[in-house]
């Protein structure tokens, strides 16, 4: 059975420790600014984190771009010349068009390389939650599970990954176009935090607002508890864009309701960032199965 290398990209936000500690490479998108393109590096290379929120605090509009062509063709033949296969497990295609991308190019690879296999999933989600399901293939793969094994099993466990946020403005909501204006004025001015989950088709979806940040922690408390399953034997995931005391707070509110195993708490990256905004808190758990197909 050949080797395979587990590819994610730059929305899923996991540190070099935990790439390091599963062996999972990444491709990277880019962020623009003023222009320019720069590496979306999960490894803050560019800017650091408190650099990069500050920009968006100070008023800096950052755009994203998808994965593109050449960084996939390099990081998939780099394994392929190996003698390794190569699961990618990408953004959710309601946010990017990456996976779409990374099919083609997988396609064209293996028609020269009849020998290799490359898998794209499509994890319907991000930040973290994307972030999760790459640990579990890397599980997979240790337990001795084949490519094809483990990328069934993604499929099958991928709308069973909860997500649950809030932001703590509606200004970058606004400007990534996932909510409309009048929404996003209605909301700062009242003090309104949207619930948002990642729904059963990989778009963010608003499922229920509170009035203001405490009472936001404590409804998505609430959604895990409901949520979740077997929470003593598994990891909490929560992320936050440069506002730990709030990511910690959440972990708190949560804690209060239901054990975990263990919480890990770590950055928003770049490009789930841009859109979000600074303040914005998000938890990740295993749990029922995601049905809620959110439509305006």
């Amino acid at each position: 059975m050949r080797s395979f290398a587990i590819i994610a990209d730059s929305t899923s936000d996991l540190c070099l420790a935990m790439r390091q500690r599963y062996d999972i490479d990444y491709v990277p998108m880019n962020y623009v600014i003023n222009g320019e393109e720069i590496k979306a590096s999960l490894d803050w290379e560019t800017h650091s984190a408190k650099e990069y929120y500050d920009l968006m605090r100070n008023g800096t509009i950052i755009k994203t771009t998808q994965v593109s062509r050449q960084s996939f063709t390099e990081c998939f033949t780099s394994y392929v010349n190996k003698g390794m296969d190569v699961l990618y497990i990408s953004c959710s295609s309601a946010l990017s068009g990456s996976v779409n991308l990374a099919q083609l190019i997988a396609r064209e690879i293996t028609a020269e390389h009849p020998e290799a296999h490359i898998i794209c999933v499509d994890s319907l989600i991000s930040s973290l939650g994307q972030g999760l399901l790459c640990i579990k293939a890397c599980e997979c793969r240790a337990e001795g599970k084949s490519l094809e094994e483990t990328a069934a099993y993604i499929e099958s466990i991928k709308l069973t990954v909860n997500q649950c946020g809030t932001p703590a403005t509606l200004d970058y909501l606004r400007r990534a176009g996932r909510v409309t204006a009048s929404t996003a004025i209605f909301g700062n001015l009242f003090g309104v935090k949207p619930l948002i989950i990642s729904d059963r088709i990989g778009q963010n979806f608003a499922v229920k607002k509170a009035k203001g940040a405490l009472n936001a922690k404590r409804e998505i408390a609430k959604m895990v508890a409901d949520y979740v399953i077997d929470s003593e034997h598994q990891c909490l995931y929560i992320s936050h864009a440069d506002c730990p005391e709030e990511a910690e707070a959440l972990r708190d509110e949560i804690q209060k309701l239901v054990g975990f195993e263990s919480v890990y708490i770590d950055y928003i990256g770049p490009i789930v960032g841009a859109s979000v905004g600074p303040g914005t808190v998000i938890s990740f758990c295993v749990g029922r199965e995601v049905t809620i197909e959110g439509k305006e």
